[in-house]
């Protein structure tokens, strides 16, 4: 029996454990709306937003991460959201990692509607009342495979000042572990959106108002001569291809520009997370200076 005031303590085969574990599938994610995030700095991200009362529906840890994260553990329950102990073995199978950090936030997704992000800069819509604000930048990832690169990508984008990152055609779940870890916490900083075609997310951004530059190495203009021309200086929508396979041409050729990186060094290329941190960082420039 439990003492008055003392957590019991979970293990592997606890009911609510199961169920968590049962998140590190992307079927059950889909079916629950809500995910994994793992580490006492996507946990910290997570308490930290507005809505966290309803965004972080509870708190596992073993009791050394319950000790050490004394502070995250209050301000879980401070917001009223339940904190449960849990085994090594019990965090072990709720961890993706191969040294699991003791702390697991169940967190409710985040995605929102593509309209609901970029909506339409029509001027009989531009004036009602309530429509959210259009974010001057933006990353739309089409057919993205790898989760550390989405999620690295994600990172980049928060740190460049982008509003929203739309998964698009066949990427990856934003919530699959490896992803949420890599963005480091900016998952729950920016818009995100997913689902739907790379057609369908161009042609939205589009609507709203950005123009669209699409990053390949082969593209027809070279950053820099965009950057110093003063043309990314407007809103813009980063289109960014597999890591493997880049952008598709009929992708590609839906954006306004092809746009590559000029490399003056020996490397073939630059890999998916390197090149969207530069082009968005080159357009974080422009935005600022435009000020």
């Amino acid at each position: 029996m439990t003492r008055p005031g003392v957590r019991p303590l979970y293990t592997e085969r606890t009911p609510r454990v199961v169920a968590a574990r049962r998140l590190t599938r992307r079927s059950v994610r889909s079916e629950t709306g809500r995910f994994l995030a793992e580490g006492p700095q996507a946990v910290a991200e997570a308490l930290g937003r507005a809505d966290a009362a309803s965004q972080v529906r509870e708190l596992f840890g073993t009791d050394e991460a319950l000790a050490r994260y004394a502070d995250l553990v209050g301000r879980a329950e401070a917001l009223g959201v339940p904190t449960s102990r849990v085994t090594g073995r019990g965090m072990a199978g709720l961890s993706e990692t191969v040294s699991p950090q003791g702390l697991v936030a169940v967190c409710r997704s985040l995605h929102l509607p593509l309209a609901g992000v970029l909506p339409p800069a029509d001027p009989g819509v531009s004036g009602a009342p309530g429509r959210p604000a259009v974010p001057r930048l933006v990353a739309v990832l089409a057919d993205v495979g790898d989760p550390g690169n989405a999620g690295t990508v994600l990172r980049s984008a928060d740190a460049a000042g982008a509003g929203a990152v739309v998964f698009a055609g066949d990427s990856v779940d934003p919530y699959n572990g490896k992803c949420v870890r890599a963005s480091a916490g900016s998952l729950f900083h920016l818009a995100v959106v997913r689902g739907g075609s790379v057609a369908e997310a161009v042609g939205a951004a589009r609507s709203a108002g950005l123009q669209v530059l699409a990053a390949t190495g082969s593209g027809r203009d070279d950053l820099f001569d965009l950057a110093d021309s003063g043309e990314l200086a407007g809103p813009t929508a980063w289109l960014l291809g597999n890591e493997a396979r880049g952008l598709a041409g009929p992708d590609a050729a839906l954006a306004d520009r092809t746009v590559r990186v000029p490399m003056p060094g020996r490397a073939e290329s630059l890999n998916l997370a390197a090149a969207a941190a530069v082009c968005l960082f080159a357009s974080a420039r422009a935005h600022m200076s435009d000020r």
